[in-house]
């Protein structure tokens, strides 16, 4: 059974540092980049609109306040969060065009909402060059929160940003499965310490970007599924300088679509986003054109025919769905020249699937992200939902969805029927992010 896809533009920049005094992160341009090379049309996919974020303004902000625009990111992750969780009740597969990596608050806001109701723990695989793991427990001071959005997530600093609503962590450090950070990331021993899994670059290359993908799906084998992060600055500057940090040893575009393909090649995977391309470093669009031809090629096994339907599952090991080739591309010679703009094949518009009078009315919101402190508590794990007054739930298992009837009974849930069970039942240094410096 297919899911269709349904693509989110989240263009925030609020959580990266301005790159001169006179001037702004210029990533917000990152989704309006992409759709202008065909990309919805390409995947067939839904649009669901564009979440407008709070204008851009350090204001007086200083080293030592905090994270920079946290009352603003904390709102648009709110509002983000609920935006991912009406696409998911349909039963489609999100895809979220960034923006900066604090878009990640809104979708573990999401994923954290979506375990809680269907009595399970959501994962993260997050595929960064950098760690983003700064937090005031290793860092003087932390001010941009897209150099700290892995922190944030898994509840370490301040609680308008890493316990929103009230939650904390959004995710557990044993349900985080770390790709493509660098062999000598400065976070890459907190991390270890943290007993958060980690495969950096020269690991993930010397297994082949296909069995880490399957090594993957095996760390949150517990989980009721996972979400994915990726960042482009994962790919080496060789192939994507377009990013607010580069960092030399990073992956080829051919080892990110194999990567992106066995990723979500599982009804566990939920959905995707993708963060940090800033197409101020690209005047002539020929790197948007290769992120667009590496998103669509590793996204095809989303809107291929599965014999699994495509919903939370029971934790175990997940194999990818059976299918020549298994839908992902052979493996090709690892870090290619920069590739020329590639042209975009034309799509008859009467064939793509979109249907406007479905889609949510596209609604602007603020942002704000959660920090660390070493010494908080992370708070428990979810927990399952509680019976309905009238006798007990069955209880489904983690990753089992529940429709509610209205007698109080309840039953799987397919594809687009998700619902949630209500409480009672019824129903550091701010110069370059991911260095240390965040905001000047």
């Amino acid at each position: 059974m297919m899911r269709r896809i349904a693509v989110l533009d989240a263009p925030t920049n609020l959580g990266l540092r301005p790159p001169t005094s006179t001037s702004v992160p210029g990533c917000a341009k990152a989704p309006g980049a992409l759709r202008d090379h065909g990309l919805l049309a390409r995947l067939r996919a839904r649009d669901a609109g564009c979440l407008t974020p709070p204008r851009y303004d350090p204001g007086d902000w200083r080293p030592g306040d905090g994270v920079c625009h946290a009352r603003e990111i904390s709102a648009y992750s709110v509002a983000l969060a609920d935006r991912i969780g009406a696409i998911i009740d349909r039963g489609e597969f999100p895809l979220v065009l960034g923006g900066d990596c604090s878009v990640l608050l809104g979708s573990a806001l999401a994923m954290h909402r979506l375990g809680e109701a269907v009595g399970g723990r959501i994962g993260l695989v997050f595929v960064d060059g950098h760690s983003d793991f700064r937090h005031p427990g290793n860092a003087s001071y932390v001010g941009a929160a897209a150099g700290e959005d892995l922190a944030l997530v898994t509840g370490r600093g301040q609680a308008d940003l890493a316990a929103i609503e009230g939650r904390r962590p959004y995710f557990r450090d044993i349900d985080v499965v770390v790709l493509g950070i660098r062999a000598q990331d400065e976070y890459r021993l907190d991390l270890q310490a943290a007993g958060i899994t980690t495969r950096p670059v020269p690991a993930l290359r010397a297994e082949g970007a296909a069995r880490t993908a399957q090594w993957a799906h095996e760390q949150l084998a517990d989980c009721a599924g996972y979400w994915v992060h990726i960042d482009v600055d994962v790919l080496d500057p060789a192939v994507m300088p377009a990013v607010d940090a580069p960092d030399p040893g990073g992956i080829a575009f051919a080892e990110l679509e194999i990567l992106l393909a066995g990723l979500v090649d599982t009804p566990h995977c939920l959905g995707v986003e993708l963060t940090v391309f800033d197409p101020d470093y690209d005047p002539d669009g020929s790197y948007a054109a290769e992120i667009v031809n590496t998103v669509v090629a590793g996204l095809a096994p989303v809107s291929a025919p599965s014999a699994v339907p495509p919903r939370l599952l029971p934790p175990g090991p997940v194999a990818p769905s059976p299918r020549p080739g298994n839908g992902r591309p052979a493996e090709r010679p690892v870090l290619p020249p920069p590739a020329p703009a590639v042209a975009v094949e034309p799509v008859d518009p009467a064939a793509t699937p979109d249907d406007p009078a479905d889609d949510p009315e596209p609604a602007g919101r603020e942002a704000n992200r959660p920090g660390p402190e070493s010494a908080d508590p992370f708070g428990p794990g979810l927990r399952r939902a509680p019976a309905v007054e009238d006798g007990p739930v069955d209880e489904a298992g983690p990753g089992r969805l529940r429709r509610v009837a209205e007698d109080g009974s309840t039953g799987d849930a397919g594809p687009g029927s998700l619902r949630r069970v209500a409480d009672n039942g019824a129903a550091d240094d701010a110069g370059s992010r991911r260095s240390g410096a965040d905001i000047a």
